[in-house]
C-alpha cells in the first residue's frame, strides 16, 4: 500500500465507506492519513475502580463479571448492563442503544473501558463507556492511551477511522520525506513517518503537538514557497516604465471637491513610484468601505494614460462595474479621455467631446477602438479577460476584490506581449497581518485606514428580540424622513428543514413578512443572486433612484453598492456572518450627509456570538475587527482563504505569527539557493499545484 493507493482498495473500506469518505474529500490513502484529529482524549491513565468519583471521566481495566441486554419500558430502547471488576473493586456498566455489545463482549473478557461515572438510585455506574478488549501486547487503539477524535460524518465514526488509519499506517513500510533535510534539521522536526504515527497515536500530548507543528509548518512553507517564487518570477519580467508627472497629479487633485487624506496621498505616492520601475507593480490597496480607494486608482490610471498607455479596471459584478465607470469618468473626463464600459450586456463609452453622455456602440466596434488605443480606459467585469479583448498598449490593470490575478491572466489582455502591465488590486476586506504575510505575501501592501473628513460614525446596535418592534419603529421614522433601508438575510429561501436551520431568516420569507405585515404601506423589494441579471439591475437602479424604500437582500450588496440616501442597515442572523463581512455590510450606509444606523439581529445566544457582535458595536475600524475575527473565528471566514485548499490544522496556524515567520524564512532560504527548485522536485510539484489551483496557469 502507498500514499497514492485509491481509498476503495484499502481493506475493510468497501463501496459504502468509499462513498462516505469521498464526501469528506478522502479519495486516496494520503487523504486518509492527512485527515488529522480535531482533538484528543487522554485515556492513558488506568484508575483503580475503588478510586472512581461521580461526574468524572476515567479509564479502567478489568474483567467482565456479567453482561446482558434488557429493554426499557415498552421495549423502546435496548439497554446493555454489565459489571467490571479489578483488584480494588467492581462497578456497574450501562450502555444505551448498542445491542451488538451483547454479542461482541462476553463474561470473563478482559477489557479496558473509558467513560463518565454517573449515579442512579442503585449507586454509581460507568455511562456508555468506550470499550476495547485487552490483547497480550496491550496494543490498544481506543482506550488505555491518548486517543484521536476526528472530524466525522454520518456513518464514519472516530472509532472506525482509528482502526482503519492504524491498519494503514502499519501497512506502509516507507513514507517519502516531503521536507528538505536541511529544514528538518534546522527546525528539529520529526521525520514524516514518525510524525504521522505521533499525530494519530501519540505517546504523549507533547509528541502530538510536535507532530502537528511539523505538518502545519509544512503546509505554510508550501504556500510561502509558492508566494515568494511568484514574487521573484514577476520581478524578472519587464513592464512599461511610467514616469511620475507631478503637474498632472496636482491638476487632478485640484479638480477634486474634497481633500485627499494623508493615507490616500501616501498610497498614491507608493503606487506611482512603483509604476516608474521597469518591472511589474504587484500591489494590494486595502481600505475600509468609503475610504477612497477608487480615487487613488484613478490617479494611477491617469498617470498611465498621460504617459501614452492604456488602463483597465476589472470589477466583480456588473453593478459595481457600472458604478466604477461613472465614478472614474467623473474624475478623468476633464483630462479629455475616452472611457469605455464592457460587461456581459453593456458596450458603451464616454467621449471627451460629450463628457456627460454615454455613447452606445457595438461590441466589435468598441473592441476595435480598444485595440487601436482609441479607448484609453476600459472598465468592466471579467468579460475583459476574454480572448477577443485586446489592448493596443495596456500598462495598468486595476482589479477590485480579486487578488489572485496572475501574469498569464494579464497577458490575455494584451495585443503586444513584449511587456506586461502593472497590477493594482483593491479590497475593502481588511486582511490581518499573518494572512497578509502568507496568502498575499506576493503583493506589496498599501493601507488607507483614515476615512474622509466629515463622515459621520455609523451607530451600531445589537438588537435583542424584545427590541425588535422598537427597531421597526426607528426604521419607519427614517423612511418618513426620506431615507432608505437595507435588510440583509443569510439565505435566499428555506431548503430542507433541520433543527439548526429552522430559525434562519431568508430573503423570500422576510420580504413577504415586511411587505405585507410590518410595512404594508411602504415600497418593499427583494434582491438575490438567483434573480436574472436584468431584474437585479432594474431593482438596484430603482433603489438607487429612490423608488424603493426598503430592500431585502442577500450578501449580493456586500461589495461596492453605493446608495448615499440609505441610512439603515438591518442584518438578520448577524451571527451567521464574519465580522469583516458585517463591517462591509455596515459600510453600505453612512455614505451621505445623514446619520446612519446598523441594527444587528442575532439568532444565537452563545457567548462567542454575543462577544463578536459587541465588538462590532464598539468599533468602526475594519482593521481592528479583522484581527478580532481572526482570534475568535479563525482564518476560514476571510475572503480568499478557502481557495488555497488548506486543511483545518494548517488553517488554524495561519494565526500563529511565529510559525508563519519561520516558514517564510525557510522558503526564502531555499529559493535563494535554487530559484527554479531544480534540486527539489517534490517542492516544485507542490508550487505547480498551487499555481493550477489558483487558476494562474
Amino acid at each position: 500500500m502507498t500514499l497514492s493507493t485509491p481509498i476503495g482498495q484499502v481493506p475493510r473500506v468497501g463501496t459504502a465507506y468509499e462513498a462516505k469518505l469521498k464526501k469528506m474529500g478522502i479519495t486516496h490513502v494520503r487523504d486518509l492519513l492527512f485527515h488529522f484529529p480535531r482533538t484528543y482524549e487522554d485515556f492513558s491513565v488506568i484508575t483503580p475502580i475503588s478510586d472512581l468519583k461521580e461526574d468524572e471521566t476515567y479509564c479502567v481495566a478489568g474483567t467482565l463479571l456479567d453482561i446482558k441486554e434488557t429493554r426499557t419500558y415498552y421495549k423502546k430502547m435496548s439497554m446493555i448492563t454489565g459489571m467490571i471488576e479489578d483488584d480494588s473493586g467492581a462497578i456497574k456498566i450501562l450502555w444505551f442503544n448498542q445491542p451488538y455489545l451483547a454479542d461482541s463482549l462476553k463474561k470473563g473478557d478482559n477489557v479496558y473501558l473509558a467513560g463518565k461515572v454517573m449515579r442512579d438510585k442503585e449507586g454509581i455506574y460507568l455511562a456508555s463507556p468506550v470499550h476495547e478488549k485487552a490483547d497480550d501486547n496491550k496494543n490498544l487503539t481506543h482506550v488505555g492511551r491518548i486517543i484521536p477524535v476526528y472530524p466525522e460524518t454520518a456513518g464514519v465514526s472516530s472509532r472506525w477511522l482509528r482502526s482503519i488509519i492504524k491498519m494503514v499506517l502499519a501497512s506502509i513500510k516507507e513514507m517519502p520525506e516531503t521536507l528538505p533535510t536541511e529544514i528538518l534539521a534546522e527546525q528539529k522536526f520529526l521525520p514524516i513517518q514518525q510524525a504521522m504515527w505521533q499525530v494519530h497515536f501519540p505517546d504523549s500530548m507533547q509528541q502530538a503537538e510536535l507532530a502537528a507543528k511539523r505538518f502545519s509548518f509544512e503546509e505554510l512553507f508550501y504556500i510561502l514557497l509558492f508566494i515568494l517564487s511568484e514574487r521573484k518570477k514577476i520581478a524578472q519580467v519587464k513592464a512599461p516604465s511610467i514616469p511620475f508627472d507631478a503637474d498632472i497629479m496636482k491638476r487632478f487633485t485640484d479638480k477634486l471637491q474634497f481633500q485627499l487624506t494623508d493615507d490616500q496621498k501616501k498610497a498614491a505616492w507608493h503606487i506611482l513610484k512603483d509604476m516608474e520601475k521597469p518591472r511589474p507593480m504587484n500591489r494590494l490597496l486595502q481600505g475600509d468601505v468609503g475610504s477612497g480607494k477608487t480615487v487613488v486608482a484613478a490617479m494611477a490610471m491617469l498617470s498611465a494614460v498621460k504617459a501614452g498607455h492604456q488602463a483597465a479596471l476589472l470589477a466583480p459584478t456588473e453593478i459595481l462595474a457600472q458604478q466604477h465607470h461613472k465614478t472614474v469618468a467623473a474624475a478623468l473626463t476633464p483630462f479629455k479621455l475616452t472611457i469605455g464600459l464592457l460587461t456581459g450586456k453593456t458596450d458603451r463609452f464616454i467621449s471627451p467631446k460629450l463628457p456627460n453622455d454615454y455613447i452606445e456602440i457595438s461590441r466589435a466596434k468598441l473592441l476595435e477602438r480598444v485595440k487601436n488605443n482609441e479607448v484609453q480606459v476600459l472598465i468592466g467585469t471579467h468579460s475583459l479577460i476574454q480572448d477577443k479583448v485586446k489592448f493596443g498598449d495596456l500598462a495598468l490593470v486595476v482589479v477590485d476584490e480579486q487578488h489572485r490575478f496572475g501574469v498569464k491572466q494579464r497577458m490575455k489582455l494584451l495585443h503586444d506581449t513584449r511587456l506586461i502591465p502593472h497590477l493594482l488590486s483593491m479590497t475593502a476586506t481588511p486582511i490581518p497581518r499573518t494572512l497578509a504575510m502568507t496568502l498575499y505575501g506576493d503583493l506589496d501592501l498599501s493601507i488607507i485606514a483614515q476615512m474622509p473628513k466629515g463622515r459621520k460614525k455609523i451607530i451600531t446596535k445589537v438588537i435583542v428580540p424584545a427590541q425588535r418592534q422598537k427597531a421597526y419603529q426607528d426604521i419607519a421614522e427614517q423612511i418618513e424622513q426620506g431615507r432608505q433601508v437595507f435588510v440583509i438575510c443569510p439565505r435566499i429561501e428555506r431548503t430542507e428543514k433541520s433543527p439548526k436551520d429552522i430559525e434562519i431568516k431568508t430573503v423570500k420569507e422576510e420580504y413577504e413578512k415586511l411587505s405585507k405585515e410590518v410595512f404594508p404601506k411602504l415600497r418593499v423589494e427583494m434582491l438575490h443572486g438567483k434573480m436574472p441579471g436584468k431584474e437585479k439591475e432594474q431593482v438596484m437602479r430603482q433603489f438607487k433612484f429612490g423608488k424603493i424604500d426598503l430592500l431585502v437582500s442577500t450578501s449580493v450588496v456586500e461589495v461596492g453598492v453605493d446608495i448615499p440616501n440609505a441610512s439603515v442597515m438591518m442584518i438578520e442572523g448577524a451571527d451567521h456572518f464574519g465580522l469583516a463581512q458585517l463591517h462591509q455590510f455596515r459600510g453600505r450606509v453612512g455614505r451621505g450627509e445623514h446619520q446612519s444606523y446598523c441594527f444587528l439581529f442575532a439568532e444565537s445566544n452563545s457567548f462567542i456570538a454575543r462577544k463578536r457582535l459587541k465588538a462590532l458595536e464598539k468599533s468602526n475600524s475594519g482593521f481592528e475587527l479583522a484581527e478580532r475575527d481572526l482570534q475568535i473565528r479563525g482564518p476560514g471566514d476571510f475572503a480568499g482563504t478557502k481557495q488555497w485548499g488548506l486543511p483545518d490544522f494548517a488553517m488554524k496556524n495561519l494565526t500563529n505569527l511565529e510559525l508563519v515567520e519561520k516558514a517564510r524564512e525557510s522558503a526564502k532560504a531555499i529559493l535563494e539557493k535554487d530559484l527554479t527548485l531544480k534540486n527539489y522536485p517534490l517542492l516544485r510539484e507542490k508550487v505547480a499545484d498551487f499555481r493550477q489551483k489558483l487558476h494562474l496557469e
